[in-house]
């Protein structure tokens, strides 16, 4: 099965219980549907780069997961229906990808770098 990895930013608005519940209502359709679920990581409230919608902030989710083809558009189309959803975007994973995902969980690349002084 093809692995896939979502993030999406939910409106500044919403408290910080109601912003995880509809994490949580993403998850489960996700599960619906058949996904298989690797990964998740709930990021916070975060600062946006540009204003999406009139807002300069929003909570940021991610979750990593194995599903068919045809559920993404489902996916998707649940994004766009949630009014609480201001951006998100879905990808599909190679090897390499899983590959760096693995490692970025594993806290490879959150080292110090150890430094030699002669």
């Amino acid at each position: 099965m093809p692995q896939y990895e979502t993030t999406f930013i939910l409106t500044p608005t919403l408290s910080e219980e109601a912003a995880k519940a509809t994490f949580e209502k993403f998850l489960n359709i996700a599960k619906d549907g058949g996904a298989t679920i690797i990964h998740t990581e709930e990021i916070g409230l975060k600062t946006l780069a540009y204003p999406i919608q009139k807002h300069t902030s929003g909570y940021y989710f991610y979750f990593e997961f194995q599903a068919p083809g045809t559920f993404i558009s489902k996916l998707e189309r649940e994004y766009q229906i949630d009014t609480n959803v201001i951006r998100y975007l879905t990808v599909s994973l190679d090897k390499h990808a899983i590959a760096f995902n693995i490692k970025r969980r594993e806290g490879a690349f959150n080292q110090p770098k150890s430094t030699t002084v002669e």
